[in-house]
């Protein structure tokens, strides 16, 4: 079956007489507006086009607390610098912690949980009084409005206290992880000069226990003025001139929420920063609230009674994603730790534990449950399970069935797109729209996402560059330290005046289903013959000999070699693999797109964040010096990515890269 000409297969459908929250709001609008919003595609509609009244009723909808109230709901519409709710001033923390129905003091609204097994349920009072006392301890520390707040913390307790008291303060929060190499901590933290630094001495990882002691000293050493608040996972001293953490939250007291403009920043988050310096994303407070109330709440049908589950660390967006679950009532887990420690089975074994209802993850760890044989539907009471949500990569046709077949046929399975650059998903799923198989279903609520021709002109069923033609509230207000805007207009708006590239090639069907294509800079270009990365890693992961995978387009101005890099399962025949390769891609994409070579790696290059480093890799084996290409403090596994190149150097001879 073509699946460009016919639909795929429904796995999932939407019960009509299930009561939805983006169904509720549908009505409310109707009654507001005096339209009807039969279909969700009636209503993306409205919010694509009529945006300020959109997101004024939403606002509304979900009751915004306002200190003062905004005059007024899109006062600009240009991109960049369009002006929302000018006036209205508010606080992101006091709606994560506010009252809300379904939810009491008593009422647990975090499980802390590390891959031991242990976890620590939290409620709503005891947080309310952990972010008063770290609260306390930030004004302590000198700590005010635009001030900002930097942490090197997991997905634990800890990150999440801090980034609510910083949010109350009406500060600003940065985090990385604390697995992130030093120089790429003091890349980004340098750049936001902060005021206070969080930071573990350690953390546990598959197992291990690792000492960051060294680098706390180094960012000490390169950011100096900084108060050090220590928190001692791994029980060492407190370093000359720190704080501990218990001493820092010693003063009780409530929250005290300090109202910021809309457009005041809420935290800094960066790009992967394979090459120079990671961009510093500023993103609002009012918008990110807005978004996430939409994204979580309508788009998720998240709520009192949910749990909700992501797995990512603290320097990926997703965890600031995840965190937003306590602005519509959810009770969130915060997991720390390796996903396959002691096995695959962790996160399952997690969401049985926790009845966790909606569980999110990477298209990656899919494809390795998928390739190990696990069962989690037979091997795990996963009844309260709703909706398994997928992001970082395209989750493939293969992905789909066996989330369907061997976690639960009853499943929505919620493939997401978007990224750090808008900390949201603007293509995913709704609780009202099917679930095609291989495809995402729908665009999001608010996001004009649109294919575009070279010339601008709107595509529908034809691959397009991924773009956005309205202004959405959790777009960047800036990059910090671009006064004049240039470095953030370069970004996204070069290429088409006045509206946003995102980097994505995209396919939207006539059913207004969507499937990512790969990214726009990382195209194989073949006899004039152009395909996303996706599309060939879709046929490239369905053989099970291939644990992972990575293609580059050598092309320049002349054609040059397609290379497929792989990682091969434990004893699998390479000459086998090759063929079977070779055959199945000529068989299912086309005979332009036959690899030149395939080339047997130990690990495929990655970011921090889990991005293959498609671009890098062909800059580098175009000739470019490797230092130049590719920050290594970018990097996952920087002596993985020394083996990858030593098989690349191989492979061409010695002579590349450099």
């Amino acid at each position: 079956m073509d699946e460009r000409t016919e639909p795929p297969v429904v796995l999932w459908a939407p019960d009509e007489q299930r009561t939805t929250r983006i169904g509720v709001f549908a009505e409310e609008l109707a009654t507001r507006t005096g339209r009807a919003f039969p279909t969700y595609a009636d209503l993306w509609s409205y919010s694509t086009t009529e945006v300020g009244a959109f997101w004024a009723a939403l606002a509304d909808h979900f009751g915004v607390r306002w200190h003062h109230p905004a005059i007024g709901d899109l006062a600009d519409a240009r991109m960049p610098g369009a002006r929302w709710f000018p006036g209205g001033t508010l606080n992101y923390a006091e709606h994560a912690l506010a009252d809300l129905p379904g939810r009491t003091d008593d009422t647990v609204v975090a499980i802390v949980a590390a891959e031991d097994g242990t976890a620590e349920p939290v409620t709503l009072a005891e947080l309310r009084a952990l972010v008063g006392a770290a609260e306390n301890g930030l004004r302590r520390a000198g700590v005010g409005t635009g001030d900002r707040v930097v942490a090197l913390v997991p997905n634990g307790l800890h990150a999440l206290v801090g980034f609510l008291a910083t949010a109350a303060l009406g500060a600003v929060w940065s985090s990385c992880s604390p697995d992130f190499g030093p120089g790429s901590v003091i890349d980004r933290f340098r750049q936001i000069e902060p005021t206070v630094l969080l930071a573990v001495d350690g953390y546990r990882y598959g197992g291990r226990v690792f000492d960051v002691s060294a680098t706390v000293a180094q960012l000490r050493a390169a950011v100096p003025g900084m108060t050090l608040v220590h928190i001692p996972v791994l029980g060492t001293p407190v370093p000359d001139g720190a704080t501990d953490w218990d001493t820092f939250t010693a003063e009780a007291g409530a929250p005290v929420f300090v109202p910021v403009p809309f457009a005041a920043p809420l935290w800094v988050l960066y790009s992967s920063g394979t090459t120079g310096l990671p961009k510093p994303i500023v993103q609002s407070v009012g918008g990110i609230l807005l978004e996430h109330l939409k994204v979580l709440a309508l788009q998720s049908d998240l709520g009192p009674g949910s749990v909700f589950l992501w797995f990512t660390t603290t320097g990926w967006m997703m965890w600031n994603y995840l965190i937003g679950g306590l602005l519509v009532g959810a009770t969130i887990v915060l997991f720390d730790g390796n996903p396959g420690h002691p096995d695959l089975g962790v996160l399952w074994r997690l969401a049985q534990q926790w009845r966790v209802t909606y569980f999110g993850t990477s298209a990656p760890w899919i494809t390795a449950c998928r390739k190990a044989g696990l069962t989690p539907g037979t091997d795990h009471d996963l009844g309260a399970l709703q909706v398994v949500g997928s992001t970082g990569s395209p989750l493939d046709a293969d992905g789909f069935g066996w989330l369907h077949d061997a976690v639960g046929e009853h499943l929505q399975i919620v493939s997401l797109s978007g990224g750090t650059d808008l900390c949201t998903a603007v293509v995913g799923g709704a609780p009202t729209v099917p679930v095609w198989a291989g495809e995402i279903s729908c665009r999001a609520l608010g996001a004009k996402v649109e294919a575009f021709s070279p010339t601008g002109d709107p595509l529908v069923g034809e691959v397009g560059e991924l773009v956005i033609t309205a202004p959405m509230p959790s777009m960047p207000v800036a990059f910090w330290g671009d006064d004049d805007g240039t470095r953030l207009r370069d970004a996204y708006f070069a290429e088409y005046p006045g509206v946003w590239r995102h980097g994505d090639w995209i396919r939207v069907t006539d059913r207004g289903s969507c499937v990512i294509e790969g990214r726009s800079d990382a195209t194989l270009n073949r006899g004039g013959v152009r395909m996303g990365t996706a599309e060939f890693y879709r046929v490239v992961d369905a053989v099970p000999q291939v644990r992972d995978a990575l293609v580059v387009d050598t092309s320049g101005a002349a054609e040059g070699e397609l290379l497929l890099f792989v990682v091969l399962a434990d004893g699998a025949d390479p000459d086998a693999v090759t063929a079977r390769l070779r055959r199945d891609i000529r068989a299912d994409l086309s005979p332009r797109h036959v690899p030149s070579r395939v080339i047997p790696v130990p690990a495929i290059p990655r970011t921090l964040n889990g991005k293959k480093l498609e671009v890098p890799v062909k800059r580098i084996l175009a000739g470019a010096d490797v230092a130049g290409a590719v920050s290594r403090d970018a990097l996952a596994d920087p002596a993985g990515f020394d083996a990858f190149l030593a098989a690349a150097r191989q492979a061409h001879g010695g002579a590349a890269p450099r």
